[in-house]
């Protein structure tokens, strides 16, 4: 199987690492909103049993991409507004998956596809983020999801 090289970037700042990291590079973080992208490897042995015949992306790791841009964006919220010098990764205090509001699937993605992935924060309630995010094909959306995460650790 073909492995790209993980960001450091992205490595620095949450704990998942291949083969579960769904994010390949960070594009832009602008206020609260960030922008990264992952290509689907055409080579994933998830291929050989989803759908094997016209293998497909499983939704539930479209949804786990946005997840990911959403622990980065809390990451990176987190260290404007305490000034920490070290990631997410390093303090022991993740961003975990509490709830998902909703998520829609509204597009195919297939190996090969590049993933235009975003996740903007919504409203924070103390120790909660609430955030939205998509999966974009080709500018065209795939999979639209709403969530909330809760930073756990030491």
């Amino acid at each position: 199987m073909s492995r790209t090289m993980a960001d450091p970037f992205i490595l620095d700042r949450i704990p998942h690492r291949p083969p579960f990291l769904w994010l390949d590079r960070v594009v832009e973080i602008t206020g609260e909103t960030i922008r990264a992208e992952k290509t689907v490897p055409t080579d994933l042995d998830l291929f050989q049993g989803h759908y094997p015949q016209y293998p497909l992306m499983p939704g539930v790791l479209l949804c786990e991409a946005v997840f990911q841009a959403g622990a980065l964006l809390i990451g990176e919220l987190s260290r404007c507004e305490t000034g920490e010098a070290e990631g997410i990764a390093e303090s022991g205090r993740m961003p975990v998956l509490t709830r998902i509001l909703g998520a829609k699937f509204k597009r195919e993605v297939r190996p090969g596809d590049v993933l235009e992935v975003t996740a903007t924060l919504v409203e924070r309630m103390g120790p909660a983020w609430i955030l939205k995010g998509s999966v974009r094909v080709g500018g065209k959306i795939a999979v639209q999801v709403e969530f909330a995460c809760a930073r756990k650790g030491a």
